[in-house]
């Protein structure tokens, strides 16, 4: 199962018994361990998953994290975890400390819920005050998803990893001040677009006037975006649509239905209309061969005409679908098949008495 499929179907557990989840040891058990085997470790391995791994503080004995996950009997991650109903961000000084005792160059802290990922960016062997990559697992996007596959067991790089969280880091910080700035515009925000389209002195008044102006503009122009990705994108389907119906009419018009095929299918007819009446036996004509089906329907095949070639054969169907072709010396012939044609239908409806 892909680790899209797994993270979704993890999600949808956390949704249906988190108001029943306590303690912080139930959600431990409930959403953090099931996180850590998706991403590929053996939580009941405890040299690659382990509980309570002590990270002893100078003087400070006894300190224990969580969890720590190795490779190569080294700690890769160390992962603390809070109660689902707690707000991450007055537990991080506690992992910080326990970051700066151990080898690992990333840590994760977590409600099981909400995720969030460390390293040492600012300075080696301190943990950043801020996560490089931060998320809500009941609301994940691709890109995240594609984020949080680095971890896996089979993916794992640490330089790969820490070249890219600065990109990460950076980028989220960005995005957070763009979206604060759009809901309420800083004066030196306002100012920066001011100095750009005015050219009077900008006074009070003027900024006032302006800080509505960015706002609205701000919203304008990322909504006229989103709305060119969707017309663009509803363009690229309606062209996709209209080649598959021109391919769909060029592939009829190359089909050409003979009076030896419509002969064939009307003895199969005679020879059906001992179980089934004749609305129900209708067929198709492809390139390939001339189809004969139950109620119209692909996943019914009767049998199929095979009358393209030098030789003619009909294609008979088992209990499982599989055709197998019998050569016909004639259009005739096919009377003689008569107790095969009868038992697929039998296969059909239940009844394999001929």
């Amino acid at each position: 199962m892909e680790l899209n499929t797994q993270l979704k179907t993890l999600a949808e557990k956390i949704n249906q018994l988190k108001d029943r989840i306590e303690t912080e040891e139930s959600t431990k058990h409930a959403f953090v361990l099931p996180f850590i085997n998706i991403l590929g470790y053996d939580t009941f391995n405890p040299t690659e998953v382990v509980p309570e791994f002590t990270a002893d503080l100078g003087l400070k004995k006894g300190e224990k994290v969580d969890y720590a996950i190795f490779q190569n009997n080294e700690p890769i991650l160390i992962i603390e975890c809070k109660n689902w109903k707690e707000n991450l961000l007055v537990h991080n000084s506690q992992l910080f400390r326990y970051f700066h005792v151990t080898k690992t160059r990333f840590s994760l802290l977590t409600n099981g819920i909400h995720f969030q990922f460390y390293t040492d960016l600012d300075e080696q062997n301190k943990m950043d005050e801020k996560p490089f990559l931060e998320f809500d697992i009941t609301n994940l996007k691709e890109n995240t998803v594609n984020e949080i596959a680095k971890f896996h067991k089979s993916n794992f790089d640490v330089n790969n990893i820490v070249n890219n969280a600065s990109s990460l880091k950076y980028t989220k910080e960005i995005k957070k001040f763009l979206s604060e700035e759009l809901n309420e515009p800083s004066f030196d925000f306002v100012r920066l677009f001011a100095n750009k389209v005015y050219n009077g002195r900008l006074t009070e008044k003027v900024m006032e006037e302006f800080k509505e102006l960015v706002q609205k503009g701000f919203n304008q122009f990322v909504s006229e975006k989103v709305n060119d990705r969707l017309n663009a994108a509803l363009n690229k389907e309606a062209e996709k649509q209209q080649v598959e119906q021109i391919d769909e009419v060029t592939e009829t018009t190359k089909v050409e239905t003979t009076e030896e095929e419509m002969e064939g299918y009307r003895i199969v007819v005679a020879i059906l209309r001992r179980k089934l009446t004749v609305d129900r036996i209708v067929h198709r004509d492809t390139q390939s061969y001339f189809g004969i089906l139950l109620d119209d329907n692909n996943r019914k095949p009767l049998c199929r005409l095979h009358f393209n070639g030098s030789k003619k054969y009909i294609g008979l169907f088992d209990d499982k679908k599989n055709e197998t072709k019998q050569p016909l010396e004639s259009i005739d012939a096919i009377y003689q098949f008569e107790k095969e044609l009868l038992e697929t239908v039998g296969f059909y409806e239940g009844d394999n008495q001929v």
